[in-house]
């Protein structure tokens, strides 16, 4: 799944117009333009869109942390440069204020099963022994799963 696919979803799940994005961007002190979120919600086909690079994805998730959390006090935390899918399965988790159990109750909405040790491995250090890649599978059917959750079946 590539950023543009991801902000896209998000965005339809929680119904945010433009003026709700471009509000969850500044919440992690980063600014954009209604044209930048017009370009990266476009189809890939389209001639005026734009990629949405990794670290204004994690800005935006960031911004979507203190959006559905509230602010932290002190430094806000740095986008990452590098972004890759356990990042940002765990960003929505966190933003979310899910638990592994709703995690994976939302993985059962999208008809995935998954065990809680699959699911923790997501989220250690990748230098743990017990880590492991988020494919992309595992990610679109999380996503899936909260658009059947927070959106309905519309």
């Amino acid at each position: 799944m590539n950023n543009n696919d991801i902000l896209r979803r998000i965005r339809y799940v929680f119904d945010f117009g433009d003026s709700k994005m471009i509000a969850i961007f500044g919440k992690a002190d980063h600014e954009v333009t209604r044209g930048q979120v017009s370009d990266w919600l476009k189809k890939d086909d389209d001639p005026a869109y734009q990629e949405c690079s990794d670290t204004e994805l994690a800005s935006f998730l960031n911004g979507l942390i203190n959006d559905k959390r509230g602010k932290k006090e002190g430094a806000q935390p740095k986008p990452e440069a590098r972004l890759n899918n356990n990042i940002i399965f765990m960003k929505l988790k966190i933003a979310l204020n899910l638990k592994a159990e709703d995690v994976l109750e939302l993985l059962e909405l999208a008809e995935f099963r998954l065990s809680k040790h699959e699911l923790s491995a997501f989220f250690r250090k990748p230098g743990h022994k017990h880590y492991r890649e988020c494919k992309d599978q595992i990610l679109r059917n999380f996503l899936q799963g909260m658009q059947l959750k927070y959106r309905g079946n519309s």
